[in-house]
């Protein structure tokens, strides 16, 4: 994944760990060559300034990624909640 500045071992050690997950086309073999949807490069993208920024390696990396998932899914169910509450006008 030559556009999120991530190695390839790295990349191979995220999609390990779960963080990132490509995509899975029937009959192709996933460890000749990862293909990516557009938002998991996005994904890979913040990992690689998460790695710069923190100075994070990959086991860091994976964790980070997973925290910053499962707030953007709070924040999701929280938004999703607050619109179903009456607001007065």
């Amino acid at each position: 994944m030559e556009y999120s500045g991530l190695s390839h071992a790295e990349l191979a050690e995220l999609v390990a760990l779960g963080a990132i997950e490509p995509e899975v086309e029937p009959g192709r073999d996933m460890a000749a060559e990862y293909v990516f949807r557009s938002q998991t490069i996005v994904v890979a993208r913040k990992a690689r300034r998460l790695r710069d920024d923190f100075e994070l390696d990959t086991q860091g990396l994976a964790m980070a990624l997973n925290l910053l998932q499962r707030i953007q899914m709070l924040e999701a169910k929280l938004a999703a909640a607050d619109a179903r509450l009456p607001h007065p006008v």
